[in-house]
């Protein structure tokens, strides 16, 4: 198992999450690659976007089927710009490469946005902390694990 995904099915197992971390047969650094690989709707897949909100990293964990707004989410954590974050940021931020965030298991807590809309699946898949890993949770228990807070993103 890569390190990364071990700190994430360590975080997983102290939170007390239900789901556990699997391994894909092939990268997914997309939405639509993982709900290929895992056989759901593109709008189940959690994505784990990082964003720089005036210099400070910001989790938005986004339906695969919506685009974030960052107006919208600059005025929902008061601040001046939120821009996506560069891959450095992510990883600097996380401990982790784009395409393979997970919502939990970083050097540090995160601000964390979660998309409502995630509410309207049993079941959602965010990221393992690995392009080619995945973990199952709920919309619930996604709050619960990454402290959340729920909000419309797009």
């Amino acid at each position: 198992m890569h390190p990364n995904t071990e700190i994430v099915a360590k975080a997983l197992l102290d939170r007390g999450a239900a789901g556990t971390v699997v391994e894909l047969p092939a990268s997914a650094p997309t939405a639509q690659a993982a709900a290929d690989q895992l056989g759901c709707e593109v709008g189940a897949i959690a994505n784990s976007l990082v964003f720089d909100a005036d210099g400070t990293p910001l989790l938005v964990m986004t339906s695969g089927a919506h685009r974030v707004d960052t107006v919208k989410i600059a005025a929902l954590v008061g601040a001046a710009k939120v821009k996506r974050a560069t891959p450095e940021f992510v990883r600097e931020a996380t401990g982790q490469p784009i395409g393979g965030v997970a919502p939990l298991g970083h050097p540090a807590p995160i601000r964390t946005l979660v998309d409502v809309w995630l509410d309207k699946y049993d079941q959602v898949w965010a990221a393992g902390g690995h392009p080619h890993t995945v973990f199952p949770t709920s919309y619930e228990e996604l709050l619960r694990i990454t402290g959340g807070t729920p909000a419309e993103v797009e």
